[in-house]
């Protein structure tokens, strides 16, 4: 993997190389985390040359804005931040603030589904034949008789040799 120099990142800040460098440098940025450092330092170093956002708040907010505007394969194909222009069209994102929502897409509407779903599925008894079904999974079910251990079996011959014993002493006597 080639790694560039700081020189090179600087002249990448200042826009100072060919289209098809910018490109390099920029899917590069994607794969090398040693290159994303310099590249930062560079940024840095000339943070005071780089234009001053005014309306700093509702920058972001525009922005997005913008961005949902896009074509969904234009947002695809998009390789650089320079599509996105810097000032969008305010009347435009206050149009679509002002437009409301219809009544199925509202948040209240899908917390009234959620809460007559749960107590449908209460009443029904959905929820008890879970529970029944996953206490049966917990308790294995036990088919087999239980047989006695080794020890058991061996402890119960050795009473029974020994009363057979006594019995045969009691006759003899």
């Amino acid at each position: 993997m080639k790694h560039y120099s700081y020189e090179e990142w600087l002249q990448y800040v200042k826009d100072e190389m060919s289209d098809q460098n910018r490109e390099q440098l920029e899917t590069h940025l994607y794969t090398c985390d040693q290159c994303l450092e310099l590249y930062l330092q560079a940024m840095a170093e000339n943070e005071t040359s780089l234009p001053i956002l005014s309306n700093q708040s509702s920058f972001t907010d525009l922005v997005m804005a913008e961005v949902s505007n896009m074509v969904p394969d234009t947002v695809r194909n998009l390789n650089t931040v320079s599509m996105v222009p810097l000032v969008p069209d305010t009347q435009h994102v206050e149009q679509k603030a002002s437009k409301k929502k219809s009544w199925y897409q509202q948040a209240g509407f899908h917390y009234l589904l959620a809460a007559a779903a749960t107590l449908l599925l209460t009443f029904s008894g959905a929820f008890q034949s879970l529970a029944t079904y996953a206490k049966s999974i917990e308790t294995p079910i036990q088919v087999q008789e239980k047989k006695p251990s080794v020890t058991e079996g061996v402890i119960n011959k050795t009473f029974a040799w020994m009363d057979s014993l006594e019995k045969k002493e009691a006759n003899k006597k």
